[in-house]
């Protein structure tokens, strides 16, 4: 763990009676970086990013978010601090709009703005991702690719200051993947927002993130630049099957 991360996650343990979920997992992100999180389903990625942002108490471990302890502490708090996550699969509300979506995650997540701010708050975020057009349409006229928007969109409009991405390709054609990753690294460079981004399409992972970390059986086995680790043997076996050619 560096002195300037932005989380630094150790020794993080997870248990469910005698099941072992996450084992001494450590890792830590910079600011402005996008970590890829991968490994093979069952592996603790889901579990790691559910006690990262609150949704589960951690057996063991730390941590750290902007220098502060945040382990155990309440989704909306650690929300608050300027953490957010999406979800793999997205659940908006099907009788609010699209804008009004967005701008209740501004108002409650992003330090109680007033009708109006957050209204604003959530057309800028919308013009960022691509809806703004549709602002005013339910999320139900919204295809998969629309709806991976529109829950990007709710988590930018707490303002975070990273933001764990749970499989924002999941589900979409190849036209879309290209451009949901393009929007990742859009978030980066516009906003400043370091990401965390756990995906099963590694071919389009390896080509966006800066550095990647491998867990399997809740236990981080590799860690490193994409090229390291699509070249390291203890990946090649436990998930990715072949080498990934990263052009």
């Amino acid at each position: 763990m560096t002195a300037g991360s932005l989380l630094a996650v150790s020794g993080l343990t997870k248990q469910f009676g005698g099941f072992v979920a996450l084992n001494a997992v450590s890792f830590d992100v910079e600011p402005g970086e996008i970590l890829g999180l991968i490994g093979p389903n069952g592996s603790g990625k889901t579990t790691c990013f559910n006690c990262v942002s609150g949704a589960l108490m951690p057996t063991r471990g730390s941590i750290r978010f902007r220098g502060e302890e945040v382990g155990g502490l309440t989704p909306d708090a650690i929300c608050h601090r300027g953490l957010a996550r999406t979800f793999q699969i997205p659940r908006p509300f099907r009788k609010l709009s699209i804008l009004e979506n967005v701008a209740v995650a501004a108002h409650y997540g992003g330090g109680r703005r007033s009708e109006a701010e957050a209204h604003a708050r959530a057309r800028d975020v919308l013009k960022l991702v691509g809806l703004l057009t549709a602002a005013d349409a339910s999320p139900a006229l919204l295809g998969a690719g629309g709806l991976k928007k529109l829950e990007l969109a709710r988590a930018l409009a707490t303002d975070p200051k990273l933001l764990l991405a749970d499989e924002s390709l999941g589900g979409l054609d190849p036209t879309e993947m290209s451009a949901a990753a393009e929007l990742l690294r859009r978030i980066r460079a516009e906003l400043g927002i370091a990401i965390v981004w756990v995906e099963h399409i590694m071919a389009t992972l390896m080509r966006v993130v800066d550095r990647v970390v491998v867990l399997d059986h809740g236990e981080k086995i590799a860690e490193g630049t994409p090229l390291a680790v699509a070249e390291d043997p203890r990946v090649v076996e436990a998930y990715l099957g072949e080498k990934i050619v990263l052009a």
